[in-house]
């Protein structure tokens, strides 16, 4: 009997988080790479958290900027002017809509517009398909962005 749960304690410790990854990626929740859509090239880390049931972005860091190291929000209004991009939140107020997450805004902070967002997983929940849009959104721009573990 002992021999029996010792060997089911060994399985919940190799499984658990394997499990619990796998669980992980049916959710943006998570650590991410932006991609930039025009240059391809990677721009930041994005952490996305989630509250009562609303997702939140924040930049952890800034991997490349045109405006060289540590940007600034230089063209963002009110209280994001003229602060530091890392540590920023871009991101807020999705919430989940089947396969889908929306309701939210974006923020690009290098022209310092404010959109409305909404997001989809790919590829098994490493990618994430993030959508800025104005009005509808038909008229915006969308990126793909990687998942880091």
């Amino acid at each position: 009997m002992k021999a029996l749960f010792r060997a089911a304690f060994a399985l919940a410790l190799v499984a658990g988080p394997v499990a619990a990854f796998a669980a992980e990626l049916t959710s943006p929740v998570g650590t991410w790479k932006t991609i930039d859509d025009k240059t391809g090239e990677a721009k930041a880390l994005v952490q996305i958290t989630e509250t009562s049931g609303k997702l939140e972005g924040k930049i952890l860091k800034v991997i490349k900027s045109d405006d060289g190291p540590n940007p600034v929000c230089k063209a963002c209004d009110g209280e994001r002017k003229d602060k530091p991009v890392e540590g920023m939140t871009i991101l807020w107020g999705l919430s989940k809509d089947g396969d889908e997450w929306n309701g939210g805004q974006i923020l690009d902070p290098k022209n310092g517009k404010i959109y409305k967002a909404k997001m989809s997983l790919d590829d098994g929940g490493r990618k994430l398909n993030v959508r800025g849009y104005i009005g509808f959104s038909l008229m915006g721009r969308s990126q793909v962005w990687q998942r880091q573990e």
